[in-house]
């Protein structure tokens, strides 16, 4: 107890840099995230399809350059993703926090390799890789 006291400054900031560490995997619902090199090779090698879990007017405002959109709160009757659930999918929200949920949504369904895009478009947008805009 008296090494705690003593050294009281040193605890404290092994125990926030190690909160510091777990942040983003908390934040992101437990679920490993992609990087954007990782995901622009995923798409390139394995085909995957990028699904945008935006709102439509924030779809409209700028998404991931081929990516369909697909409302999270849509998810489970969503009539515009693969058919194929082997194929790799790579989930997409202004933040990544949508793209989390909605990629648990989607392994209930039975998709097989559900990722999701950690810190989504704005990470895309930083990387300078291709966004659109919608009408």
């Amino acid at each position: 107890m008296k090494f705690f006291v003593d050294n009281w400054i040193l605890v404290l900031v092994a125990c926030v840099s190690g909160g510091m560490l777990l942040w983003p995997l908390i934040r992101s619902g437990g679920r490993a995230t992609l990087s954007t090199a990782q995901a622009v090779q995923l798409m390139n090698r394995e085909k995957a399809v990028v699904i945008d879990v935006s709102e439509p007017a924030e779809y409209a405002a700028g998404h991931v350059a081929g990516s369909r959109n697909v409302p999270a709160a849509n998810i489970g009757s969503a009539k515009n993703l693969p058919s194929n659930k082997a194929l790799p999918l790579v989930l997409v929200c202004p933040t990544g926090t949508r793209a989390a949920r909605a990629a648990d949504a989607l392994q209930k369904l039975g998709h097989q390799s559900v990722h999701v895009l950690g810190g989504g478009l704005g990470a895309w947008r930083n990387a300078n890789l291709p966004v659109e805009k919608s009408a």
